[in-house]
């Protein structure tokens, strides 16, 4: 993969966050310590997917946000954009699972630009819910796209993640 373009495309969430079975609060959330792992590994271009509405600080009233967005299949404003997206063959796309897929500012992350032909390639943090129904998600919002094999990686264990990313990479 070192001969195509690669972009690290990923939303997350610092602040308080459930690992571990406890609300904690995270200095750089749990997708971005993975995303940042990928870039080590890959030499890709990092891109935060991020809203221009902030979610609340408390971890409740943000899943609370999220189910209300999930329920009204909300678009919510970016904050930036991917300069010439067009060079990109390769999309690493991370996300935490919430409620069961990506949130919604992945969803307007992905109709925002045509992935026809792209690889994308799916991480998610989760604390036990694994990817989801995000791959299918992905599928029905990119249908020309190459979709590859994704992994699912726990939040408490973003840390000593490096071993089932090397390998995950590699394949």
């Amino acid at each position: 993969m070192t001969n195509s373009k690669v972009l690290i495309a990923y939303y997350s969430r610092k602040g308080q966050n459930y690992v571990a079975g406890k609300i904690i609060n995270l200095e750089i959330g749990n997708t971005e310590i993975i995303a940042k792992k990928i870039q080590k590994m890959t030499g890709g271009d990092l891109f935060e997917i991020d809203t221009v509405k902030p979610y609340p600080k408390d971890y409740n009233e943000t899943t609370e946000v999220a189910m209300t967005e999930k329920r009204a299949n909300a678009r919510p404003y970016l904050t930036k954009s991917v300069e010439n997206m067009v060079q990109y063959e390769v999309i690493y796309l991370g996300y935490p699972n919430w409620w069961n897929t990506f949130p919604m500012a992945v969803f307007t992350f992905l109709e925002s630009y045509d992935f026809s032909g792209k690889k994308i390639i799916p991480f998610c943090t989760h604390e036990g819910s694994g990817m989801g129904q995000s791959e299918n998600d992905i599928r029905k919002l990119c249908p020309s796209a190459v979709l590859e094999k994704s992994t699912a990686i726990k939040g408490s264990s973003v840390h000593s993640a490096d071993k089932q990313l090397e390998n995950w990479i590699n394949k």
